[in-house]
């Protein structure tokens, strides 16, 4: 699942990239083929550009909208993730396992974190509830998140089904990872407990008994799986189709028009027409104006 995202999340960024770089490979510095016009006796420039160039720029302008939110993206993650380990600090370790931190919470905690160093932390009050058995278990799930960098693996994703929101699968793709990242840890618990179901399900229903009123940490397919069910998801085609379908029209485009697409501008001022200002000013415009469609978007579905 992670993979098959990361696949589309590669693709959608390297289109990107090339559309971007078509874009400023079809300026050319040329001030006889500007554009040129004189208003109260100044002389003003203006670059000269073809249909192709117009639709180019068009996409160029998409591509650097997603070239900032996936800035914006990767921002929030990394500041969400700073201020969440800042508080960590272990009052000490786990004499069991001396790689677990304890942290000092009332509340029976047990999760992994970080993204390229992730650890193991356990609250004072899981080690207190849990007995020898169901703390393993829990210890061995977890552990399976640190192993396989789940939390980093579950920020990318995130990453990329924010930036790349052309691709409508991205998202249920990156759902689907986190809750198959779950089963996984549950069957390595499982493995641990030589196969026996009972002490990570007797840790789930402590974590559960205790957890604020109308939340859960057992899902109706944890449960399933623990109690040897088949899990049962189909994936996406239709939105898998149509996100495969976007990137190759998208490239065949870009191959396409970047061929013929010419703009000649100049530097001579009072206005300058250099290749970065015209793309700045052409990009930055649309960049906003796609951002606040986004919002408004899942404003729109938020209140579904």
């Amino acid at each position: 699942m992670f993979r098959l995202a990361a696949a589309l999340g590669a693709a959608g960024l390297g289109v990107t990239a090339a559309t971007i770089t078509s874009t400023l490979a079809s300026v050319h510095r040329a001030s006889a083929g500007a554009g040129q016009i004189v208003l109260a006796g100044m002389r003003f420039t203006y670059p000269a550009v073809n249909g192709a160039e117009v639709l180019l720029f068009v996409l160029g302008m998409f591509a650097a909208a997603v070239i900032a939110t996936a800035v914006r993206a990767v921002w929030r993650q990394i500041s969400a993730h700073r201020r969440f380990t800042a508080v960590l600090e272990p009052v000490e370790f786990l004499d069991r396992d001396p790689r677990v931190g304890v942290i000092r919470d009332p509340r029976p905690q047990a999760f992994c974190a970080g993204y390229l160093r992730p650890a193991v932390y356990v609250s004072r009050r899981t080690v207190e509830l849990l007995g020898d058995a169901e703390l393993d278990a829990v210890l061995a799930h977890e552990h399976h998140h640190r192993r396989a960098r789940d939390p980093l693996r579950i920020a990318c994703g995130r990453v990329l089904s924010e930036a790349l929101f052309f691709l409508p699968v991205l998202k249920p793709l990156c759902d689907r990872y986190a809750d198959v990242a779950e089963l996984s840890a549950d069957r390595a618990a499982v493995r641990a407990s030589a196969g026996r179901e009972a002490p990570l399900a007797s840790a789930l229903l402590a974590f559960d008994e205790t957890a604020p009123p109308g939340t859960s940490g057992i899902s109706p397919e944890r449960v399933d799986s623990l109690l040897g069910q088949p899990t049962r998801w189909r994936l996406p085609a239709w939105l898998l189709a149509g996100s495969v379908t976007a990137l190759g029209a998208l490239t065949v485009v870009i191959w396409l028009i970047s061929e013929s697409a010419r703009a000649h501008a100049t530097f001579n001022l009072p206005i300058v027409s250099s290749r970065p200002c015209l793309v700045i000013m052409s990009i930055l415009p649309a960049a906003g104006y796609v951002r606040v469609l986004t919002r408004r978007v899942r404003s729109l579905n938020a209140d579904r």
